[in-house]
């Protein structure tokens, strides 16, 4: 039984935001924090010109968003799923304005608060004022205390534990601050030690304080980061109540550090313009996989039958899914059947349901039907390794060339074309062939790309489309409908797969960056000229866009490439589905992969980044692997098995924010470290998810590390002198990022699958009491002997289960935290 949580986050658009630039524009882009940590996105040059302190802090494995050039009214249109514990206390975004020579501006942020998110069922949705960012806001980390209320001669006494502290913020330009805690009582101060050159001190110093009779006085203990020249840094505070401790006697855990509120702040809302965003939290307890059992029985019980006909509960379950859901439950659903090996009867039911009830060839498909979301759905999660290889080489070439292009003559601007090699401006007619060509020859090597492609489409998508084809032809039947069946699987394949990755490659993750205006209208432009091969180059197609006729040679022979291609797509019999598929899963595709630089250590010297050599790593679910070259044979570095922890690492320790660890055991047992360089933030970050999702259920993982490394005789972290010693930060492996190539997790897309049913439960029951004419609201036949129990009664009798089984588990709402106290973490 676990809890997770998970925070879907879109950051849409930002208006009126203040100009930065001397060009009286700026070029935002967003960076989120979760609690003080930041999701940072990639910098080329930040690292040269001495980045924000903002960056200098612990990364989560996500990505932020890209910049937009020359705005202050920015279209991001980005969004992630971050799953990380549930007891994460704020959620704040920075909106910053990029320059090229000197630091990045803040801007201004928006915070939301867990409360607030939680406050609204389906999520937080709308506009929000930015507001200033205030140096003394913006603390992080958390203090060790340990808190006593002591019988003295006279008076009580109250003694306060400073023991440690963890991931403080970095002050100064090492990376690092010389912190040390203030700790106030009833006008008496009292300091600690300063640690030199850490962001995890130890201090284990101990204050007391004579407590009176009804003293109403907090306790207050401020860490500060000491400076020899200038003043001294704030780090954040914690405030205790004396009154409760007195009740509680004593009390010892983490605290997390909080901003200083007391003095006055300007208010500027309103005047830094608006981020609208939506935020949504998900809070799930996960039983054990026994519990889920009935559930998954049923449904997949109801798709093994989809051949005599749709069932029951398929049908039900789209008929009560709202619109807005729909792609949710579809996911989930489509997940679910994926892990039971069932993913293509289940989309085969949905071809069924929708070829039924249509009787017009041109609305095929085209609705947001639960077929058409769960097809969108299967698509990502089967074939986006295959999209990337026919694609990503045509996608990269566009972004490459920059060309001006333009088709539509009302749109042409000659000025932004430059000069042809006689130094004299192009005219409008060389404009529109130059444009011509450029778009034939990216749609062409598209084409031929896909044409090439059969072998390499996973078996279970060919699998999938060999039956809508088969479908589509048998409900339309005769030589009118000839191309029918061809667009059906187009439909999918060209207009909601490929059409879209082209418009939005970076949504795809084809590029790092959006594209800029001119490689927009590039993308676009081919997009269309894709989706007008997709639906046969129709006159209805032509007939929208008349200036699109430049392409017509290169549609009408893509149309035959198409049709070839998808009929030999389709020819796969079920033998050979089996052995391409049992071929592909004996090579255990990789789940990342990539050039890192893996540091070699030689001897007992300073670790530089000199010292870290660039190999190609390969990250399977069975182990990382490594190797000089792609085309290399690879050699196993750490069997997946093995790894108990994968880190960040402290920028101060090799001069690089962009490094992180992975601990593990070698053959023998004893515990090892390999130290890993990335060339970005964000590629460290994917790397960091990808490493803890395949090892989560890993046994003996840490639940501590050491972020720095271990350097002479002391980490340079802690400073603490024994290397096998306990770490001094706890570990993140719950913290990841949701991509399209995550490992399958049934239990919770049972689970989610079952809060959508509870929620539309009352209609369910509904429809029960009509079919069984009449019977009372949550009562189900108990009986079967007598009268067998339709798959209907069966569901609602799994939900009543379900409901039980949640109920008497433990686990509940996210544990209070009076006072800001932590739940204590090893």
């Amino acid at each position: 039984m676990a809890k997770r949580s998970s925070l879907y986050i879109r950051i849409v658009e930002g208006k009126n935001l203040p100009a930065k630039d001397i060009t009286g524009s700026s070029d935002p882009y967003c960076i989120v924090k979760v609690d003080n940590e930041p999701i940072i996105r990639y910098r080329p040059h930040a690292q040269d010109r001495g980045a924000l302190s903002l960056s200098s802090a612990r990364a989560l494995p996500a990505k932020g968003t890209a910049t937009v050039w020359k705005t202050l009214c920015p279209f991001w249109g980005e969004e992630y799923q971050v799953h990380l514990p549930p007891t994460f206390h704020a959620v704040a975004f920075y909106v910053m304005d990029e320059d090229a020579l000197s630091r990045d501006d803040v801007i201004g942020k928006v915070c939301l608060t867990r409360d607030t998110i939680a406050s609204h069922p389906k999520g937080f949705s709308g506009w929000a004022h930015l507001t200033e960012v205030d140096p003394d806001e913006e603390v992080q980390g958390e203090i060790h205390l340990r808190l006593e209320v002591r019988p003295g001669a006279r008076a009580c006494r109250l003694r306060c534990s400073v023991l440690e502290a963890r991931d403080l913020a970095p002050k100064d330009r090492n990376g690092a601050s010389d912190p040390f805690v203030r700790v106030r009582y009833k006008g008496r101060t009292q300091e600690t030690s300063i640690v030199k050159k850490s962001c995890y001190p130890r201090w284990n110093e101990t204050f007391e304080f004579e407590l009176q009779e009804g003293a109403m006085e907090a306790l207050c203990l401020e860490a500060w980061d000491w400076d020899l020249v200038s003043r001294n840094d704030f780090l954040g505070k914690v405030v205790i109540d004396v009154q409760r401790l007195q009740v509680a006697q004593q009390e010892e855990g983490w605290f997390r550090l909080q901003p200083d509120q007391s003095k006055s702040r300007r208010h500027d809302e309103g005047n830094l313009g608006s981020l609208q965003l939506e935020v949504r939290l998900r809070d799930e307890t996960v039983l054990p996989s026994s519990y889920y059992q009935p559930l998954v029985h049923l449904l997949c019980h109801e798709v093994k039958l989809s051949m005599q006909g749709p069932g029951q509960l398929i049908p039900l379950i789209e008929e009560t899914t709202s619109t807005e859901c729909r792609q949710d439950v579809a996911t989930n659903l489509l997940k679910l059947f994926l892990g039971q090996g069932l993913a293509k009867d289940f989309l085969d039911l949905l071809f069924q349901l929708e070829l039924s009830r249509t009787s017009e060839t041109n609305t095929l498909f085209r609705s947001n039907s639960l077929a058409s979301k769960s097809m969108e759905s299967f698509l990502k999660v089967a074939g986006m390794q295959y999209l990337h290889g026919v694609l990503g080489p045509i996608i990269n070439k566009v972004f490459e060339e920059k060309k001006y292009v333009e088709l539509d003559p009302s749109k042409v601007e000659v000025k932004d074309v430059g000069c042809s090699g006689l130094h004299r401006p192009q005219t409008e007619a060389e404009v529109l062939e130059q444009s011509a060509q450029t778009l034939r020859a990216h749609l062409g090597a598209l084409l031929s790309a896909l044409s090439r492609s059969v072998r390499a489409c996973p078996a279970v998508v060919r699998a999938t489309f060999r039956q809508l084809f088969r479908r589509v032809r048998e409900r339309f039947p005769g030589a009118q409908h000839e191309n029918v069946p061809f667009i059906a699987v187009t439909s999918f394949l060209c207009l909601r797969f490929f059409s879209p990755a082209i418009m939005s490659p970076k949504l795809f993750h084809l590029r790092e960056r959006h594209a800029d205006a001119r490689t927009s209208r590039t993308l676009l432009l081919l997009a269309k000229a894709v989706q007008n091969v997709g639906n046969m180059d129709t006159p209805a197609s032509r007939a929208k866009e008349a200036w699109m006729e430049p392409l017509q040679p290169t549609v009408r022979q893509g149309v035959a490439q198409l049709k070839d291609f998808i009929t030999k797509l389709v020819d796969i019999e079920e033998k050979d589905e089996l052995d391409l598929q049992r071929t592909l899963s004996l090579q255990a595709p990789p789940v990342k992969e990539g050039p890192l630089f893996i540091h070699r250590t030689k001897g007992k010297g300073p670790l530089v980044s000199s010292s870290f050599k660039k190999l190609y790593f390969s990250l399977t679910t069975e182990a990382l692997s490594f190797a000089k070259t792609p085309s290399s044979k690879k050699s196993a570095l750490i069997k997946l098995a093995n790894i108990r922890a994968a880190e960040k690492v402290e920028e101060k320790s090799f001069g690089s924010s962009h490094v992180m660890q992975v601990i593990y055991t070698d053959d023998a047992g004893r515990p090892q470290t390999a130290y890993l360089q990335c060339k970005c933030v964000n590629e460290l970050n994917q790397w960091l998810s990808a490493l803890r999702k395949v090892s989560i259920n890993n046994t003996g993982l840490l639940g501590s590390y050491h972020p720095g490394v271990f350097r002479g005789d002391k980490w340079s972290c802690c400073h603490q002198k024994e290397k096998t010693g306990q770490g001094c930060d706890k570990t993140r492996s719950r913290v990841t990022l949701q991509e399209w190539n995550d490992p399958l997790d049934h239990d919770l897309e049972a689970q989610l699958i079952y809060q959508h049913l509870l929620g539309v439960e009352a209609m369910l029951w509904e429809r029960h009491r009509e079919l069984s004419g009449g019977a009372e609201a949550g009562t189900v036949p108990t009986s079967p002997g007598k009268v067998p129990e339709d798959s209907l009664a069966r569901l609602l009798r799994v939900l009543q289960d379900l409901r039980e089984a949640h109920s008497s588990s433990p686990a509940g709402s996210p544990p209070s935290e009076p006072n800001c106290l932590l739940e204590l973490q090893t």
